[in-house]
């Protein structure tokens, strides 16, 4: 007897264990399309009118559960909601459920078809029509705590390059433009048209993943799928109210599943991402087909997933307080003046949409963040209230415990683009203060720091180390020990790492944009865009070293590398040549814009040499005593610089030429 009790108290306890890791799920939606016609439409600098339907709006929810822990996941058709709001939804629900309030993320996918629950830039909040959503939501959680039942789910990644695009441009440094308050501070702006002359390139580097989370019953049938993509939206029309590309995902998804189910898509870091190509002619897209080939390519995506009973979940979340960029005295003076003029009415252009959001934001001059992580298994979400530029997404993704992570923007609250604070130097609509880009210009660093410990407490691991992947081209350049070497691969600035592992770190000077394609190496490879800035270092060079490195000119002429009197310049022509006492000389042989090329400075002594592409393209003599005044590389040029390397030795013509033929992919 006393050996069976111990048997059936071995097989309940096992139980016990088995049944707390056993995965519950249930899954609800809401209807949230407005009762009326016409209302106003957010989305644009103006207030619109919607009045027409093109689709049903809806919020829809996911709710998951472990034994342990529970949670839920909702996604609406909305622009943006108000953290206000939705902690207003989230204890209403805690208190009908017991679900805890601080377990549950709301984030809107941002379809600018949809009526305003918040106010933004020229559009006011509509307050029935917020009341209306804000019970829809909680409508929708409660019924998916309400469905909990047995339950198994997978997740897949699929990369889709070719659906989004960087939207955020780099000017000409001749064709910079003025911001909404008079000033000549815009360098990057977004959408500039196709092919445009003025622009010179991509700010930023395109999140191209396509994640999918997908639900199922005990028995395999389809329950759930929650989607993530970062793309802002396609359009729709003037007067449309619409969930946008986002409806007819989920419609396709329900179509080809052939069962009934709670699709959703949310969205990713799309801040500065969209769906033109802006460095190809003119193209067309609509919502309807954009949004059904996506699903396609995630049903197809699903064919490949794995699904488990057993998965452990966590949730986490903290508070960050946060400042905005408030009007000094003279601009607050300039915007009280106009909205004064303004009476009651709404603004009517883009200087009194301004004007009234520096006197919104100098009542308003610290806001409360809300950020969360969650764990399903070994995969990750990070949930942040913001539009987030994708090279943020990126290095969460990055440096993620998680095997997997993917982010959600817009989530628990709307408080405006935060772009890396090397973006800010470059100006732009991101950038202009308002409550829709109004946070302090080191929010991003703090706001990503915040989302990567989340995520180490919720998977109870650290995070992952960021560091450029070794190529056969960087192991040659190690291979023959460099004082220093900055591969250029960063996502944050101004810090450039040296990967030599002498520890002498450089420093990028304002007008850099991080993380763009960087020169055709033998595997992935990252390289900062040149807008102004450069690269320095404290490095007195004396007269016998070497500098090499890539670059790729998006306007010929420019400084390449300066060191003590020495200077490599580049005329307008893309000509080299060499400017340094008791001497010069210039090259025959032009770099074409567009075109990655490898350059080597090595002086030895009186002679300097330049080599191109591995061959000799220049050299001279020069008088000896270069002097101090440490290293600059790309003053004055515009373009990417790449794979810096400095020797303390002149390196002969053959290991020059074996760095350049260890980059195979050309």
């Amino acid at each position: 007897m006393r050996r069976s009790g111990l048997l059936l108290l071995l097989a309940v306890s096992a139980w016990r264990l088995e049944a707390a890791g056993m995965l519950r799920a249930g899954a609800g939606t809401a209807l949230i399309t407005p009762e009326r016609l016409p209302i106003t439409l957010s989305g644009g600098f103006l207030a619109a009118k919607g009045e027409r339907l093109d689709g049903q709006l809806y919020a829809r929810c996911i709710a998951l559960e472990d034994g342990r822990e529970r949670l839920a996941l909702c996604v609406a058709d909305s622009l943006m909601m108000p953290r206000e709001m939705l902690d207003r939804v989230k204890h209403a629900v805690s208190a009908r459920t017991g679900l805890a309030a601080d377990h549950i993320l709301i984030s809107a996918n941002h379809t600018h078809s949809a009526p305003p629950v918040m106010g933004a830039l020229g559009t006011d909040a509509d307050e029935e029509y917020a009341r209306f959503v804000e019970s829809r939501l909680a409508a929708a959680i409660e019924k998916a705590v309400a469905g909990l039942q047995p339950a198994r789910l997978g997740w897949t990644v699929v990369d889709v390059p070719d659906r989004t695009h960087c939207r955020r441009w780099i000017l000409r440094p001749d064709r910079m433009r003025k911001d909404p308050f008079g000033r000549l501070t815009v360098r990057a702006h977004m959408h500039p048209g196709y092919q445009n002359p003025d622009f010179v390139g991509p700010a930023g580097p395109v999140d191209p993943q396509l994640s999918i989370l997908s639900v199922q019953t005990a028995d395999g049938r389809p329950l759930a799928l929650l989607a993530n993509y970062s793309m802002h939206y396609v359009g729709v029309g003037g007067g449309t109210v619409s969930p946008d590309y986002y409806g007819p995902f989920r419609e396709e998804i329900e179509s080809l599943t052939g069962a009934p189910l709670v699709a959703m898509m949310s969205q990713g870091t799309s801040g500065d991402q969209h769906w033109m190509d802006y460095s190809k002619p003119r193209q067309t897209a609509d919502a309807r087909t954009y949004g059904r080939e996506m699903a396609r390519i995630a049903f197809r995506a699903c064919g490949k997933i794995e699904y488990r009973r057993s998965e452990p979940l966590g949730m986490v979340e903290t508070t960050l307080r946060l400042g905005r960029r408030v009007p000094d005295a003279e601009r607050l003076a300039w915007a009280r003046r106009i909205v004064a003029a303004m009476g009651e009415r709404s603004p009517r252009n883009q200087e009194e949409v301004y004007a009234r959001e520096q006197v919104l934001l100098d009542r308003e001059p610290i806001r409360e963040l809300k950020i969360q992580a969650l764990r399903v298994g070994d995969l990750g979400i990070a949930a942040i209230p913001c539009e987030v530029f994708a090279i943020t997404g990126l290095k969460i993704k990055a440096q993620s415990p998680l095997r997997h992570t993917f982010n959600i923007e817009l989530a628990n609250g709307a408080e405006g683009y935060i772009p890396p604070p090397e973006q800010h130097h470059l100006g732009g609509y991101t950038t202009w203060p308002a409550r829709t880009a109004a946070l302090e210009t080191e929010a991003e660093p703090r706001i990503v720091e915040a989302a990567l410990s989340l995520l180490e407490k919720a998977a109870g691991r650290p995070r992952r180390p960021e560091a450029a992947p070794a190529n056969g081209y960087s192991r040659a350049v190690l291979a023959s020990r460099p004082l220093a070497y900055w591969r250029g691969d960063e996502m944050s600035g101004p810090a450039a790492r040296d990967s030599s592992g002498r520890g002498r770190h450089a420093a990028y000077a304002p007008g850099i944009a991080l993380f763009l394609e960087g020169a055709p190496l033998d595997g992935p490879n990252r390289a900062p865009q040149y807008a102004g800035g450069h690269l320095k270092a404290d490095l007195d060079l004396k007269n016998r070293y070497t500098v090499e490195f890539w670059l790729l000119s998006a306007l010929a002429g420019g400084g390449l590398v300066e060191s003590g009197r020495d200077k490599l310049l580049m005329d307008a022509g893309g000509r080299l040549s060499m400017a340094q006492p008791g001497g010069a000389a210039a090259g025959s042989t032009a770099i074409e814009p567009g075109t990655w090329a490898h350059l080597a400075l090595v002086r030895d002594g009186q002679r300097i040499s330049v080599y191109l592409n591995g061959r000799a393209e220049l050299s001279g003599n020069t008088e000896l005593g270069n002097g101090p005044g440490g290293l600059r590389i790309g003053a004055g040029f515009e373009g990417r610089i790449d794979e810096v390397a400095v020797f303390d030795r002149p390196l002969p013509a053959g290991t020059i030429l074996k760095h350049y033929g260890a980059a195979a992919r050309r």
